[in-house]
């Protein structure tokens, strides 16, 4: 590293020994808390009203050994992430049920410009009944693909980072269809960039499977019949969308996106599910370099899953897998299979640890010329994230992570991060 790097290195690990002094200054003010939870709590005359704020505050820090990794959109190898998240629960009555998440930060993925302040989620929910049959759901939510998003907080989260099949972008561009194979290598970073005008190999452009935790629009049904869990939506956009498409504002149901899950707990241990999604994954701009004849419908993303959840005593793990193809008229099936195995180990009630294998292959698409070769790049990472929880209230993360891509230069990479979050 040079001494830049490590200067910036450096000032990432001292963030984490002065955040971890804080210690007993945060157990002191944990009862500082509670009065805010208490303070934040609304009833009307009755209780048939019920409100509740609450939130988090992080601050996060990452040193990277190559610039943007997966979606983290940074020019430099070390990126400060300070985000306030604030969240409103209503209950008007026993059966509807509004939830509100707003946010304040430099933008919805590390290393954007900000400052941002923005609602992230915003729904309104119906549950006609009791046992938890059925409940009808209307605003902007994560998907209900997998079994990630449920704990994809800041405060539930093991690690910093998502899975790599929620972050890793691969050679698909959202803006622009792309009229052949050897121009989606090019994309991709996998055949080298030509030497004429254009844009290419601009991060932004391109697109994971999933991004995050899709906070796309639309409504979605779910519920429970026994020891079966069904949840199904339509929204209005593909999972692989980007955030600034999310909002019904920004993007319409033209094209949607349809998505499910079902999953089988046969007991309190065990939790199995089958995820699948189909939908555009072209926005609208690109619509002038479609081929002749042929509309954004057919650029479609579709995706199947299967997800294990285990829990044991202070034992858990998760695992996900993933198969997607996106359609390209004229080019052919641009097929990935994604993976991540995940598990967490308390150690004590404060002290966990986290480990994580990643992977992700992409089939091969014939060029001209004759032969074949992989759309984009394999991929591997392993993640390893020490916590520590000083109170009901603070707890700190680190995350060190190595990468490794099927790539002719720079194949290795590593990233270190810490993160501290506060909530009330």
């Amino acid at each position: 590293m040079t001494t830049a790097c490590h200067a910036r290195f450096a000032a990432l690990m001292g963030i984490a020994c002065l955040l971890g002094a804080a210690e007993g200054r945060a157990q002191a003010d944990d009862d500082l808390f509670d009065h805010i939870d208490d303070a934040l709590t609304f009833g009307s005359a009755g209780e048939a009203v019920r409100a509740r704020v609450s939130g988090t505050l992080d601050l996060e820090g990452i040193y990277m050994s190559q610039p943007e990794e997966g979606l983290v959109f940074s020019d430099g190898n070390a990126v400060l992430v300070p985000r306030l998240s604030l969240f409103v629960d209503a209950q008007v009555g026993p059966r509807l049920y509004a939830f509100v998440q707003a946010r304040a930060d430099n933008g919805f993925d590390p290393g954007e410009e900000g400052p941002h302040l923005r609602l992230d989620e915003y729904v309104l929910r119906l549950t006609p009944w009791d046992d938890g049959r059925l409940s009808v759901q209307v605003g902007k939510f994560a998907t209900v693909v997998g079994n990630w998003t449920p704990r994809h907080g800041s405060w539930e989260n093991p690690f910093i980072t998502a899975p790599l099949p929620y972050e890793n972008v691969t050679g698909i561009w959202d803006t622009n269809a792309v009229r052949s194979a050897t121009e989606l290598m090019v994309w991709a970073g996998v055949s080298p960039r030509p030497n004429r005008g254009g844009a290419f190999l601009v991060k932004y452009r391109n697109v994971p499977i999933i991004w995050g935790p899709s906070y796309a629009s639309g409504a979605s049904i779910f519920g429970a019949a026994g020891r079966l869990e069904y949840a199904f939506e339509v929204k209005n956009t593909s999972l692989s969308s980007r955030p600034e498409t999310w909002s019904p504002t920004d993007t319409q149901w033209q094209n949607p996106t349809f998505s499910g899950r079902i999953a089988y707990v046969p007991n309190e241990m065990w939790t199995l599910g089958f995820s699948a999604s189909t939908g555009a994954y072209l926005q609208g701009e690109a619509q002038p370099g479609l081929l002749s004849g042929v509309s954004l419908d057919r650029y479609t993303e579709v995706l199947v899953g299967q997800d294990l959840g285990f829990a044991w005593h202070h034992f858990q793990v998760w695992a996900e897998a993933f198969e997607a193809r996106f359609e390209i008229p004229g080019v052919g099936s641009a097929r990935t299979q994604a993976c991540y195995v995940e598990a967490k180990y308390k150690f004590t009630p404060q002290f966990f640890g986290a480990l994580r294998w990643n992977q992700q292959a992409f089939s091969a698409l014939p060029i001209p010329g004759g032969g074949s070769a992989p759309w984009s790049r394999d991929t591997w990472r392993l993640d390893v994230g020490p916590g520590y929880r000083f109170t009901p209230h603070t707890q700190i993360k680190l995350q060190c992570s190595i990468e490794h891509q099927d790539a002719d230069s720079n194949a290795w990479s590593s990233l270190v991060a810490v993160q501290f979050t506060a909530r009330f």
